[in-house]
């Protein structure tokens, strides 16, 4: 992250990166679902990816206060 990022004080600008982060770990256990043959190993990518996909929305919610908690 470059300097005037570190700085940068609007939440917005940290929650995209973030989100960013989040969609970037999802795709790749997405990918490793069909990479391994364990199906216990499967399931937990699989799960982990949800739980992200999770995260994300939330931060999605933040950014749009679409919760009343957000307000």
């Amino acid at each position: 992250m470059n300097q005037l990022g570190e700085n940068n004080s609007d939440p917005r600008y940290h929650t995209a990166r973030i989100k960013a982060m989040l969609n970037d770990v999802t795709k790749h256990l997405r990918e490793d679902v069909t990479r391994v043959n364990d199906p216990r190993a499967q399931a937990l990518f699989e799960t982990s990816a949800q739980v992200l996909q999770g995260l994300v929305k939330a931060y999605e919610h933040f950014e749009t206060q679409a919760e009343p908690a957000w307000k």
